[in-house]
């Protein structure tokens, strides 16, 4: 099995994400990236969840994604994240674990409990519909050899490689294949759970395998992203004259909400 993460940027999301993981009474992750923090609000955001976590005495939890400075590490872990990302996949190698070191130090220096994951390979960094594959994205996956010791000489809890995945989803042509071969000498080279970003859009027998072969947690984000357009803009066209929000993001939040339970069946091995 394997825990969902999903990106939220605005309160009709969230509502669907943990309305269907508790439905299947699984644990969930809320992922928000830099740019959905700073538009939600870092500490509201991890507010929200810890008010769901308290009052329904319900897993879910809250993920600072994609952080690209030590600053904003801190800022997380001052902020009572439960896991923060440490985003250098774009460094070279050596300057990456040097960076992930300090980010792993200042994380556990302000909470000891934090988790702290960082990535190596570069998959493309936005989580949007693609015409084609980012340019440099799967041109160097990562092998069994640089994941050891990246997680060695770095010391986090858990480790994103590159196995084919990207960042984003193609719209008229099918998703990059897992390298499930890969997954699993990866698991068994690095020693600690393994986190695939850039799921959407993978075929639900690529992400069963992915998860037999050592993937633990599972990033989905553009398609809660489409699901949340798609279910806006229903609600806009059957209801051209309504202007109350509360009354159209509904549509938005059960759209999101059913690919979520789409999600968590699959991770979760639930028929």
């Amino acid at each position: 099995m394997a825990i969902g993460h999903f990106n939220i940027s605005e309160l009709a999301a969230f509502r669907g994400i943990w309305r269907a993981a508790e439905e299947l009474k699984v644990p969930v992750i809320i992922g928000v990236s830099e740019g959905e923090r700073e538009y939600i609000g870092f500490r509201e955001a991890a507010a929200l969840v810890k008010i769901i976590r308290e009052s329904r005495n319900f897993p879910i939890f809250i993920n600072a994604d994609h952080t690209y400075s030590i600053d904003k590490i801190k800022e997380a872990a001052k902020a009572g994240y439960d896991s923060v990302i440490f985003d250098g996949a774009k460094l070279p190698f050596e300057e990456n674990i040097a960076k992930t070191k300090e980010a792993v130090e200042a994380a556990k220096s302000i909470n000891p409990d934090i988790i702290v994951e960082a990535e190596l390979g570069y998959i493309g960094s936005s989580s949007k519909l693609l015409d084609k594959i980012p340019e440099g994205a799967g041109l160097h996956l990562t092998t069994p050899e640089e994941a050891a010791q990246f997680v060695k000489k770095t010391k986090i809890d858990m480790f994103a490689p590159a196995v084919g995945n990207i960042h984003g989803m193609l719209k008229n042509q099918p998703e990059p294949r897992l390298r499930i071969e890969l997954i699993s000498k990866i698991r068994a080279a690095a020693g600690v759970p393994l986190v695939l970003h850039g799921a959407s859009g993978n075929t639900p027998e690529d992400l069963a395998a992915a998860i037999e072969a050592g993937i633990s947690l599972i990033h989905i984000n553009t398609e809660i992203r489409a699901a949340w357009r798609r279910g806006l803009e229903e609600s806009l066209k059957n209801n051209p004259d309504e202007v109350a929000p509360y009354k159209l993001l509904p549509s938005a939040e059960e759209a999101v909400r059913k690919v979520v339970l789409d999600k968590l069946r699959i991770f979760n091995r639930l028929s």
